[in-house]
């Protein structure tokens, strides 16, 4: 709850922000002058941004559930099961963070955490991890995903989406009013944003979307080699991680749905927007890391 609860101080925070600096810059004398108020802007991109987001974040567990198949473990049905409940119930104690559902879902070798809280998440592995892995790699795997859960990875991406999403919206509005009012500037019998402004503010939304999804997909990507590390350090050593990590650079992982991609044990694809940092690297980050 109290991430959350910093996650809206944040988001008012920088619709703020970008009220004082939008009133220090003069766009607010400007879009005043072709009738827009800067308020109701700045309302509009805090609902457009932030509140796609927070949706987004607080549905994250019945999204996943659903588009990956999840069948959650409510009593066990065998020793694999038993032992992947126990192994999630170890480290989130070590971890200190609430017993997260766990559940399985079918498909080649991943996993993935989500959640909008710390103490009631979920952990679902696949059963081509299980089926591909050792034990020793497996428990490493479930360990990196409580280390997302423990650092607030969730709450923290939701977080840099929404940002993202805000600064999006209203620049790309802000621009399109600009254009616009260029284009009509000896129109005086015109009223309201015409086409000039539709067409830029959605070729702004796409380019300003592009450079938003470098951002966060960079963040995604430090945010892995956090977790590797927190998986090594619930283990007590970082031995198990880096051979599950060379394990799933030798195999075909699952491609999980694209709202869940970043939360995944592996994947992504090109270098700009992979929200997974290359398998190689990742090895290498574990085996230069002290202890």
């Amino acid at each position: 709850m109290k991430r959350i609860f910093l996650f809206v101080l944040t988001n008012l925070a920088v619709v703020v922000v970008l009220g004082i600096v939008a009133n220090l810059l003069g766009v607010n004398r400007f879009l005043t002058a072709n009738g827009l108020n800067l308020g109701a802007l700045l309302g509009y991109a805090l609902i457009m941004g932030f509140g796609g987001a927070i949706i987004s974040l607080l549905m994250s567990k019945w999204i996943a559930k659903m588009s990956s198949g999840v069948r959650v473990i409510e009593q066990p049905a065998n020793a694999d099961e038993a032992w992947i409940v126990e192994t999630v119930r170890k480290f989130a104690d070590k971890a200190g963070i609430g017993m997260p559902e766990v559940g399985i879902f079918e498909g080649d070798p991943n996993a993935f955490a989500t959640g909008a809280f710390r103490d009631s998440a979920l952990v679902a592995v696949s059963t081509g991890l299980l089926q591909n892995m050792t034990h020793e790699e497996v428990e490493a795997v479930i360990g990196h995903e409580i280390a997302h859960i423990a650092n607030g990875d969730m709450v923290t991406m939701t977080l840099i989406q929404g940002v993202m999403n805000t600064f999006v919206v209203f620049i790309s509005r802000v621009v399109g009013y600009g254009v616009d009012s260029f284009l009509r500037k000896n129109d005086e019998e015109s009223s309201g944003p015409g086409i000039g402004y539709f067409v830029t503010t959605i070729v702004m939304d796409i380019l300003l979307g592009f450079v938003a999804a470098i951002i966060v997909a960079w963040f995604s990507r430090q945010r892995e080699f956090r977790a590797d590390a927190g998986a090594a350090k619930l283990m007590g050593r970082k031995q198990p991680m880096i051979n599950a990590l060379a394990r799933l650079g030798g195999v075909h992982t699952a491609e999980l749905p694209k709202s869940m991609a970043a939360m995944g044990i592996a994947g992504g694809i090109g270098q700009l927007f992979s929200t997974h940092p290359p398998i190689e690297e990742r090895i290498a980050a574990l085996q230069n890391s002290a202890g």
